[in-house]
């Protein structure tokens, strides 16, 4: 039994804070009796109704409707009644949460049970029934490494710092298990993490080079912070008026690291939706007096009256298997050595499915 006096105002705000959301709400009757049941508490409305006045004056989130009423006196007061905790996060954003953790690759399985745990604790019992049908863990992709969190933190705080990091980078073997690439560790100037596609991304440079690395985050194991200070970003391509993150995942399709270059393609109108998904509006669409002019071997006004001609600067590794997965809807026009590629592969492709 909870000591009513000095814990009544907590007992009180958890009772509304777990029973309560503007669609249920509470009288001061429902209050008492919750008060009796779970916590062995036996109070009076005057009580309750002081306690409740003291939170809302002690700054907390809570909701009632007020009604005025003549008393026997002749006098005006107020009455209060449908109390409720007003939560932070309604529900539809914290399914959004913890929809982001269950198809999340990134976090291992059993830290992405417990963070939805936590984010259902934030609300109260209607929503924690509302999510019971949310699909299985277990059903789900995500990460072996048990490090993976830890690793976020690390790099948070090496960014925060300015200095490098070291650590092994581990591929899949046939065992189904994380094998590091090399016994040595890399060690990069770490600048930015990203998610994309449900997974952690570093967005980093090595020393000897100038450009832009891009290194999943799940695959890191023994990660250490070093002494050195990264290298200054204006010494690296793309940085040297910070990072312009939309324009460097437009550019960096499925996270791939080659320098960006000039590519003409050859889309389906009606695919226009995929080209802004992928690309968002990072990208031009050519006038037809410009793509006679320009490919007129490419371009027939009959057959290609349903195509449009696009331009957008994109990784050439990405594209080649951005192009593959959209083989029938798109064409590259070029550069030549790209399109020359793809064919390549789609001819190895024919031979394998004869």
């Amino acid at each position: 039994m909870v000591d009513g006096k000095k814990m009544m105002n907590i007992c009180i705000l958890e009772i509304l804070r777990k029973y309560t959301d503007s669609e249920h709400t509470m009288d001061q009757k429902d209050i008492i009796k919750k008060l009796e049941t779970e916590y062995g508490m036996k109070v009076d409305r005057k009580s309750v109704k002081s306690n409740l006045m003291n939170l809302v004056d002690f700054g907390y989130n809570l909701e009632c409707t007020e009604i005025e009423r003549e008393n026997k006196n002749g006098e005006t007061e107020i009455l209060t009644k449908d109390w409720y905790y007003n939560h932070e996060f309604d529900d539809a954003e914290l399914r959004m949460l913890i929809d982001s953790i269950l198809f999340s690759k990134t976090i291992p399985r059993n830290q992405a049970q417990e963070l939805i745990e936590k984010i259902k604790g934030l609300s109260n019992v209607y929503f924690s029934a509302k999510v019971q049908h949310v699909c299985n863990l277990p059903g789900l992709s995500h990460t072996d490494n048990r490090q993976t969190m830890l690793n976020v933190e690390m790099i948070d705080d090496a960014i925060s710092e300015g200095k490098k990091v070291a650590f092994l980078y581990n591929t899949y073997g046939i065992d189904k298990q994380l094998h590091p690439r090399k016994d040595t560790k890399y060690i990069v100037n770490p600048y930015q993490m990203v998610a994309n596609e449900g997974k952690y991304y570093l967005i980093c440079n090595y020393d000897k080079y100038d450009n832009l690395s891009n290194y999943r985050i799940d695959r890191m194991t023994e990660i250490e912070i070093l002494d050195e200070k990264v290298k200054d970003k204006s010494l690296v391509k793309g940085m040297e008026h910070g990072l312009n993150l939309p324009q460097h995942m437009a550019e960096h399709l499925y996270m791939f690291s080659d320098p960006a270059a000039t590519i003409v393609l050859k889309v389906q109108k009606g695919n226009m939706g995929d080209i802004v998904d992928w690309f968002d509006k990072n990208f031009e669409v050519l006038s037809p007096k410009f793509v006679q002019n320009n490919y007129p071997d490419n371009f027939n006004p009959e057959t290609d009256a349903n195509k449009a001609f696009i331009r957008v600067t994109c990784s050439q590794n990405a594209m080649f298997h951005w192009a593959m997965q959209y083989g029938t809807s798109v064409e590259v026009i070029e550069p030549a050595d790209l399109r020359e590629r793809i064919r390549d592969a789609v001819n190895e492709m024919a031979e394998r499915y004869k």
